[in-house]
């Protein structure tokens, strides 16, 4: 492989690991907050949620298309990478985060604690 090919390769691949942060909108009503992240060409399979401790980390990859049995030599198309991540409030319950993905769109629900969600008090007279 000469040279040129290296170099080409190692940019590539250095470009694959650069994170790109996808536009997230955030909507709070009282039992929590949703999360809308775009990740056009992102798949399930390359799709990472994780928390740890009060942080929610979102990474998200797109496999390359290449025609079968084909390697790109020199490609200037990037395929992203996304990642962000969130501080998460302690009013929220982390443990019954709900995550679905259709249309390149990634939409978390994760409620309040109980504690933290606004009751109702019975009021009596007399």
């Amino acid at each position: 492989m000469s040279d040129n090919k290296q170099v080409s390769r190692a940019t590539a691949e250095q470009d694959q690991q650069r994170a790109v942060l996808p536009a997230v909108d955030v909507f709070e009503d009282t039992s929590g907050i949703t999360l809308l992240a775009d990740m056009p060409g992102v798949p399930k399979d390359l799709l990472e949620l994780k928390i740890e401790g009060e942080t929610l980390l979102i990474e998200g990859g797109v496999w390359p298309r290449t025609p079968d049995n084909l390697e790109a030599i020199y490609a200037e198309v990037r395929v992203p990478h996304y990642r962000r991540s969130f501080t998460l409030s302690r009013e929220l319950d982390t443990t019954r985060i709900e995550a679905n993905l259709k249309d390149g769109v990634l939409n978390l629900r994760i409620p309040k604690q109980a504690h933290a969600q606004p009751r109702r008090i019975a009021v009596t007279a007399g």
